[in-house]
Parts: C-alpha cells; sequence; structure tokens
C-alpha cells in the first residue's frame, strides 16, 4: 500500500493512500495509542453510503460515536463548529479524544478546526471520500471556515494524526463532484510536474470514466507534490503560495455567489483561465503552453456560467482574500507547464479585463 510520511510541527504523520485502504481505519487509530473515545464527524449523505463500511472497521475501537452535519459549502462556517464543539462536550470527549473527519473537503476543513480549537486541540484522523480532499485538502494541516466576506477566513494550521485515502470511496460520488477535482489535478500538473500535465492531456478520458489505475497513478503523484510543499513551507509563509495557483479568483466567485453557484474545483477552473491569461498577457508563459492548460481545463468539462457577478464586487472580495499583502493580491502565474512564479503584483484594470474575457476564452477552448 502506498505510504507517504509528511513532516510536521505537530510530528510527522503518513497517507496510506490506495484502494481499499479504509480497511486499514481501525488498525491506523488504534496505532496513536491510548484514546478514551473516537468521534466521527461526517455528513448525511456519506454516511449513507459508507457509514456502514467505516463504522465496521473501526467497531473494535473504543467508545465510538457519530455526528452528522451538512457539508455544503454554505454551511461551512462558525456555527457548524460551535455546534459541533456543544456536541462534543455534552458527549464527554475529553483531550483523549480522537475525531475521525469523513467526507469530502467541507468535512475536512470543518472538522480539522474543531479538532484543532476543542479544548485547545485533540488528535484528528482524515478520511477524504471526495477527489479535491483525496489529491489536496486533506493533507498539509489547512484547517478553517468561510465568513460572508470570504472563503478559508478564519482557520488554524492543524495536521491531522494520519490520513486514509481509499480511491473506492470516489465511486459513490456524483459525476459534478468527481469532477471538481479533476481541477486541483490539473493544478499539480501546472504548478510541479510536467510529466503529470502530459499524462492528463493524454488520459483525461479515462479519469472522467474513473478508471482504477488511472487513479491509482495520479492521487498519490498529487499527494506527494503537497507533502513536498508542505514540509518545506508548512504556514505558507512562502514556497507553499503556488499552491494557491487559480484560487484567487476561484475564491472569489466563491464567495460572490455565497457558496452556491459553484463548487469548489469549478471556481479553480475559471481562475485557471485567469491567471493563464493573465501570466500570457505578462510575458511569462508562452502561447502555446498557455493553450495546452486552457485545453486541459476545458476537457474536464462545462463549467457553471459567470454571469451576472459584478466586477467590482470580485476586486473587493480579492483584496480582502488571506493571501493578499496590505490590499495588494500576490498573484501565482504560470511559467510553463510544471513552473508558476509566485507574489506577483498586477494592475487592478488587467485583472478586470481578463475576467471579462472569461466566457469567450471558453467557449472557444470548448469550440
Amino acid at each position: 500500500m502506498p505510504t507517504i510520511r509528511i513532516p510536521s510541527s505537530h510530528g510527522a504523520y503518513r497517507v496510506y493512500c490506495s484502494r481499499g485502504a479504509l480497511a486499514r481505519a481501525g488498525v491506523v487509530i488504534k496505532e496513536l495509542g491510548d484514546s478514551s473515545g473516537t468521534f466521527v464527524l461526517s455528513s448525511p449523505n456519506v454516511w449513507k453510503h459508507w457509514g456502514r463500511a467505516l463504522a465496521k472497521r473501526i467497531r473494535g475501537v473504543r467508545a465510538n460515536r457519530t455526528f452528522l452535519f451538512d457539508d455544503s459549502e454554505s454551511a461551512k462556517n462558525l456555527a457548524t463548529v460551535e455546534l459541533l464543539c456543544r456536541a462534543l462536550s455534552d458527549a464527554g470527549a475529553d483531550r483523549r479524544a480522537v475525531i475521525v473527519a469523513a467526507g469530502g473537503g467541507v468535512v475536512g476543513d470543518v472538522a480539522g478546526f474543531v479538532a484543532a480549537s476543542y479544548l485547545r486541540g485533540v488528535r484528528l484522523v482524515q478520511i477524504p471520500t471526495t477527489l479535491v480532499a483525496q489529491v489536496d485538502s486533506s493533507v498539509g494541516g489547512k484547517t478553517g471556515v468561510n465568513l460572508p466576506e470570504g472563503k478559508n477566513l478564519v482557520g488554524a494550521f492543524y495536521p491531522p494524526k494520519a490520513v486514509i485515502a481509499d480511491s473506492e470511496m470516489l465511486a459513490t460520488l456524483p459525476h459534478r463532484q468527481y469532477r471538481s477535482g479533476l481541477y486541483e489535478i490539473i493544478k499539480y500538473g501546472v504548478i510541479a510536474d510536467a510529466q503529470l500535465f502530459r499524462f492528463l492531456e493524454r488520459h483525461m478520458l479515462a479519469l472522467l470514466r474513473r478508471d482504477p489505475s488511472a487513479l491509482a497513478r495520479v492521487i498519490p503523484r498529487c499527494m506527494r507534490i503537497k507533502a513536498r510543499v508542505v514540509a518545506r513551507d508548512e504556514r505558507e509563509s512562502g514556497l507553499r503560495e503556488i499552491l494557491n495557483f487559480g484560487h484567487t479568483v476561484g475564491h472569489a466567485l466563491e464567495a460572490a455567489t455565497g457558496y452556491r453557484r459553484f463548487l469548489h474545483g469549478e471556481a479553480i477552473g475559471w481562475g485557471m483561465y485567469a491567471v493563464t491569461l493573465l501570466g500570457l498577457a505578462t510575458g511569462r508563459v508562452s502561447e502555446s503552453d498557455a493553450i495546452r492548460i486552457i485545453r486541459l481545463v476545458a476537457s474536464v468539462g462545462p463549467l457553471p456560467p459567470l454571469g451576472g457577478i459584478p466586477v467590482a464586487k470580485l476586486r473587493r472580495i480579492v483584496a480582502g482574500d488571506k493571501k493578499a499583502r496590505g490590499g495588494e493580491v500576490r498573484w501565482v502565474l504560470p511559467r510553463g507547464i510544471g513552473k508558476v512564479q509566485r507574489g506577483v503584483e498586477l494592475p487592478w484594470k488587467l485583472v478586470a479585463r481578463t475576467i471579462l474575457e472569461l466566457p469567450d476564452i471558453d467557449a472557444k477552448a470548448r469550440g
């Protein structure tokens, strides 16, 4: 079974990444040491598909309790965190408890922040059930929730004690949710791995079919890229900024539409279009590489429309992004396939003009 070791300031942890990895859940939790209880945080939809299997795997773990909550992006807020913390308190969870986050990115982010905050920190195990969570959000220790003013503005760096990523759990994902994760995989090819990018160009149809061998190729590869980055920059003070490729515009689109129009990966798809065009306009990336990036993003499928989102509203949100410095946005732009430049400042006129061009670029890429 592929295992990835990730160092962190809280101690190294391991990612167990393969088909059937869920079978190790009970063993992994027991290996964490003495526990007063295991508390599973999940969503009703995830539990409907995977609750019985997960409960079976951790049956021998002490004092199991399960709490289900809404895993929509609009419910990823402080009210949900308070609700879960109070539920843990009522259930008698103490500092020797283990929280198991079983779900997609929202479950992982919320449960991770709960684990970081409750009693100033209890142990956390991530079991990601979506493609976005498996290739990205479950690794690296970033947790948090949204405010109306922006995405992930309240949170903590709090790495898990283990991650169990079982690609078999992707079988129950709705197709739109599954496709959303493919945009994050493209991101990794652009920022760090030209060979991965070429694989995606040649095998996107296989990935869209959820081909097990294709998934076995890309999921561990993305996790290893992220592991290398976060090992060098755990708290996003430098290199880790490259992981935000496409996310500045993407997060702004999510916030501007109340987290209801776009799935996370879809917003990142639009964001990758935007920064690729910005890289081309500023002479940082060649036209041929820009075309390859745009075509690969388009090959994943249709994106929700951008209509009705005022550019001025996006500007206010972008200026308040957690990665901004004094209101100045630090953009991550492509320099080629597998290489990006971080910390780039750009005039808003160029950004606004680029955003307005995005629908036409998308239509041409699909034409």
